[in-house]
């Protein structure tokens, strides 16, 4: 059964797996590992070895949140207002998961965060860091309750293990599931062959655990998964919403569109898919699959709230994604690295709409059986591009903005055509916050406010999709 961990406990992941309590006046989060990867005592080398003996202490905290928005609520397709449910969000204490727990929330949902920490042990791990000072999860939920009066429930532990993700199932009994809880990073799954297994081992196993789950405990639990647009690849031709309707030898079907992966990170994604979309066809799962863009920026209306419920923002170069990392060069007066040529094109949103499109896909959910796929961007860019807006928005700051080309690390085309299709969501009611000049002076300005945090050795690439080998590394 769930522990119930009191909000002045402090959660430690020893060498020995298991998690302890200890008093503590405030709550931490805090990791006894090495910074290499070659101890088999390591929690990170332990998740690549997937010990066969599952952690038997499971951990809930109860805390809480809020509501505080004022905007209208989403309306379903049948025009109704949607009514509270209760919703699970898997790696909530991540980028995109954090701003969406607290988004559904502020907006009446009942929410518990599942996680297992472990992107905080990543950054201790390869020595990275948050651009922004992030509080502890035990932290960031009390503060939200404080401030909103909601309790958001916390569940500590690796969905991997799926004793632990079944109780937590049977525990909070979810109306919807939304999945973050993967590796998510295409540099991190090419470091090396331990980090490659890692993240595919992590993201389908966890994956299938979850449909398992929603099959045995709550079959008519909606599974909204996180995607991305890096399943299609670079095609020449135009991407559509998950299906194309091809014509072959004077027959016609509609199929799933062709799948281009370019890491093992994407690789996982696209298994991912296929597992969802049998698992629809064969036990009646709904599920709708989120096919996400480059997400850009760190405020959501919640997040904005006070400086514990600040989001992360990852500016090196293997979490990082081009905007952010971009505002962050332009405001410590490094060279934009663009990878060579820079014509590279692809989907980009602001986080605000990220949290708003989960909150259209739980209130429309699919069918039982349906398993929809829907391209959650809302606009494109080249990296040349890119670099060019913020030059300009540099040198309006007074920021001396150069860019350098960087031989590009990774295997991939650096011009190609590039039309994607995304339609779906802007029908269900997404109100797109369209990349401005405003918004690129607002990451400008809080790129310069946090300055001194940045570690100029993290900047440039050091991950190599050619290069990638059997050794262990420690980047």
């Amino acid at each position: 059964m769930a522990q119930l961990l009191s909000s002045s406990c402090s959660l430690a992941f020893s060498s020995t797996n298991k998690p302890s309590l200890k008093p503590f006046n405030q709550c931490t989060t805090s990791f006894s590992s090495t910074v290499g990867c070659d101890s088999s005592s390591t929690p990170l080398r332990r998740l690549f070895l997937q010990q066969q003996k599952p952690r038997k202490s499971f951990v809930v905290v109860n805390a809480a949140t809020v509501s505080t928005g004022q905007e209208a609520p989403v309306q379903t397709s049948s025009g109704d207002p949607f009514k509270p449910k209760r919703v699970m969000v898997i790696g909530g204490d991540g980028y995109c998961g954090w701003a969406t727990a607290l988004h559904l929330s502020n907006k009446g949902y009942d929410v518990a965060i599942v996680d297992n920490l472990v992107r905080r042990l990543f950054d201790h791990q390869l020595g990275l860091d948050s651009l922004t000072p992030i509080s502890s999860i035990q932290d960031r939920i009390q503060r939200w309750k404080s401030l909103t009066g909601k309790s958001i429930e916390l569940y500590i532990g690796d969905i991997c293990e799926f004793e632990f993700l079944s109780e937590t199932f049977k525990s909070y009994e979810p109306d919807a599931v939304v999945h973050f809880g993967e590796q998510r990073s295409a540099p991190y799954s090419m470091i090396d062959r331990s980090r490659a297994v890692y993240t595919q081992q992590n993201n389908v196993v966890g994956t299938l655990n979850v449909l398992f789950a929603i099959k045995e405990f709550r079959e008519d639990c909606h599974l909204v998964k996180l995607g991305t647009m890096g399943e299609y690849g670079t095609p020449n031709i135009d991407i559509e919403e998950g299906y194309i309707t091809i014509t072959h030898n004077g027959r016609t079907d509609t199929l799933p569109y062709p799948k281009q992966a370019s890491s093992f990170y994407h690789l996982s994604k696209v298994h991912d898919s296929h597992n969802i979309a049998f698992t629809c066809k064969a036990w009646g799962i709904r599920a709708t699959d989120l096919n996400q863009g480059v997400v850009y920026g760190v405020r959501t209306d919640e997040t904005a709230m006070h400086e514990e419920l600040c989001n992360r923002f990852d500016y090196d170069a293997i979490f990082g994604t081009a905007l952010n990392r971009f505002c962050v060069q332009a405001a410590v007066g490094h060279p934009l690295t663009v990878y060579g040529k820079g014509g590279q094109t692809r989907g980009f949103l602001d986080i605000r709409d990220t949290v708003q499109c989960i909150e259209l896909a739980i209130a429309n959910p699919a069918n039982p059986g349906e398993f929809r796929v829907f391209n959650q961007f809302t606009e494109q860019f080249k990296v040349s591009e890119l670099a060019n807006l913020v030059t300009k928005a540099g040198e309006k700051l007074g920021l001396d903005v150069k860019t350098i080309s960087v031989p590009n690390p990774r295997v991939e085309l650096e011009e190609h055509y590039y039309n994607c299709k995304n339609t779906k969501l802007v029908d269900l009611g997404l109100r797109p916050h369209f990349l401005s000049d405003s918004l690129i002076d607002s990451l400008l300005n809080f790129a310069v406010q946090y300055k001194n945090r940045v570690d100029k050795k993290q900047i440039m690439p050091g991950v190599s999709w050619r290069k990638v080998g059997v050794k262990t590394k420690t980047v």
